[in-house]
């Protein structure tokens, strides 16, 4: 696995599983790996309608507010979460039927997908400025506000780095996103 940055505008957008939105996909592993036997996927998906989630069955997906007004997620007709503040993630089953309810105008949120029989996923958020060791877990921190120093270079919000056990150091009012993915 190599680690490095990726930077936000080497993301081009792409169609939804389902064409009603559009996503940039950060990272995926394997590498090469397509929709069907993908371990983990982690995505900034662009919301500007009320268009239904795509499912994806067998699927742990958390979700994250980055942008926007937020919308609420009714999942399965019957649950109900409004994702409406920033960098809280919210975890659901990939196969549930989720309709949107937009609270405002477009939105981005920041996504993981991991296949559940093969791995548990989870996305903390990390707000503290300073030095920080990546849990050996942390397999991508993206940066969701202000600055971040790593071994590789300098980060930008809404880019993203690969991390090896070396710290990085989170700038002043700087938000972080930490994907962990423990294989099962």
């Amino acid at each position: 696995m190599s680690f490095h940055i990726i930077r936000a505008a080497d993301c081009p957008p792409q169609p939804w599983k389902n064409g009603m939105g559009t996503t940039r996909e950060i990272a995926r592993f394997p590498a090469d790996a397509g929709s069907d036997d993908f371990l983990w996927r982690v995505s900034v998906a662009e919301v500007n309608s009320a268009a239904p989630f795509s499912e994806f069955p067998g699927i742990d997906r958390h979700i994250a507010l980055l942008d926007g007004d937020g919308f609420s997620m009714t999942l399965d007709g019957e649950r109900t979460h409004a994702l409406v503040h920033p960098f809280v993630p919210f975890a659901f089953a990939g196969e549930a039927r989720v309709d949107v309810a937009m609270a405002g105008g477009a939105t981005r949120d920041f996504n993981l997908m991991v296949r559940r029989a093969l791995a548990h996923g989870e996305v903390q958020t990390l707000t503290s400025p300073g030095s920080h060791a990546p849990d050996p877990a942390c397999v991508l921190v993206y940066l969701a506000r202000g600055t971040m120093a790593t071994p590789d270079g300098l980060l930008q919000a809404g880019d993203a780095w690969r991390p090896d056990r070396s710290p990085f150091e989170l700038g002043e009012d700087s938000v972080a996103l930490l994907v962990l993915v423990v294989p099962r």
